[in-house]
Parts: C-alpha cells; structure tokens; sequence
C-alpha cells in the first residue's frame, strides 16, 4: 500500500472512531441558537460599523483593488456559498495556492495587520445573518479540501460552518506552522486532519455555554497554540 493509500485508509478509521453515529440537534436548540447568533452579527456589524469605515478607507488608501475579497465555501449540506473578507492581497495576486506563508509577498501591508488581528473575518457577520455560517462551527473550507475529508466534513456541515470553534482558535496563527516545502501537503497530512478531530470532538458535545466560551476566547484573543507541522 503507498503512502496516499495509507494515509486515506488511515482518515477513514478515523472519521470511524471519532463521528457519532446521531449528531442531529434538537429543533428548539437549533432555533434558540440561530436567534442568538442572528441578534449578536446584527448588533456585531452596529457596534462595529466605524471599525468597517476604518478598514475601508485603509484600503482604498493603500491602492486600487476592491475593498471584499469572495470565494465559494463549502457551506452546510455541502452546498456552496459566497464567502466576504476584507481583501488582504494585492488585486492581480495569484490565487493558485489556497494557502498563505508566513511571509507571503501577495499580502500588502493593511492585510497583514488585518489577518493578524482576524479583523478581515468580520464581513462573514454577514453570512451569518444570511443563515450562510453560525458564530460556532467548523470553518468553511473550499471544496478540493472538503473533497479530500468528505466523511468528516459531511457530519459537521449538517449545520452551517462557523466563524470561530476551537479549532480555529487552536490554529489562530497556522501559517506560522508551516515547514519549507509545498504548503498544502504539509496542510492535509498535518494541520487538516488535527483540526477535523478538534471541531467533531466539539461538535459532539457543545452547548450554548461552550459556544459563548468559545466566542469570549475568539473576541479576547486567547487560545492555546497548536503543535508545528512537522518536517
């Protein structure tokens, strides 16, 4: 068997192991859930909106290009959806590696201080207001990626993605993980699978008072660094 073999036979007996056998939630959790992240992205764009104008204007100072960067995501039920970024790469940047290094020349200078301090996320209040993503979920990923997880990314998208889990926390600062060599082997043998495993874990077993944990951490920056990739 080689290694590509091995490794697929190796996520399978994973998702095996880790995916419960029922993960419906039941329909007054789900509606009480998505009336709480409805009010707090409308309240999150009201508070924030002279943080958008501040970001918009830095922007548009710093060069031509559009203000929103949109990708098509994997959204729940695997279908897909238009995902909103603050733009942080040069408008004729290449888009062929999905993934961004530690110092990646298509950023310009505003978004790299937006990728690190997470403020380019904050169009996705958006999505959630549209039912697209809820605050705590399973990052959206794009479909060659969710292709090569399908198992683990069929259970957690029975719901919408999420702007923030633990997950994402655990990996706030994943480009920083990486080792010289191609960026996106290094990121489905090492970083993808570790992350999978961190959000079906939550998935299983979080309630309204994990989630508003999980948000508190994400709005207050703290987490607990995940492990380098190794070499």
């Amino acid at each position: 068997m080689d290694s590509h073999a091995a490794r697929r036979a190796d996520r399978a007996r994973r998702a095996f192991r880790l995916i419960p056998s029922s993960s419906a939630s039941p329909p007054i959790r789900s509606a009480l859930r998505r009336i709480f992240d409805l009010a707090c992205a409308v309240a999150g764009l009201v508070i924030l909106s002279p943080l958008f104008l501040i970001v918009v204007v830095a922007i548009r100072l710093e060069g031509r290009g559009p203000v929103f960067f949109w990708q098509p995501r994997m959204g729940r039920n695997l279908q897909k959806f238009m995902i909103a970024k603050f733009r942080t790469m040069y408008p004729d940047a290449s888009q062929a590696c999905l993934l961004t290094a530690p110092a990646d020349p298509r950023i310009t200078r505003v978004g790299r201080f937006l990728r690190k301090h997470k403020i380019d996320e904050l169009p996705q209040l958006n999505n959630v207001i549209k039912g697209e993503m809820q605050l705590v979920g399973v990052r959206p990923q794009v479909e060659t990626f969710v292709n090569q997880f399908y198992r683990e990314y069929e259970y957690l998208l029975r719901e919408p993605p999420g702007i923030t889990d633990p997950a994402a926390l655990a990996y706030r600062n994943e480009e920083q993980l990486f080792q010289t060599g191609p960026l996106e082997a290094q990121y489905v043998a090492e970083i993808l699978p570790r992350k999978l495993d961190i959000s079906i874990q939550y998935r299983s077993a979080r309630t309204f008072l994990s989630d508003l944990d999980i948000i508190l951490r994400t709005v207050s920056g703290t987490n607990r660094a995940a492990p380098p990739v190794k070499h």
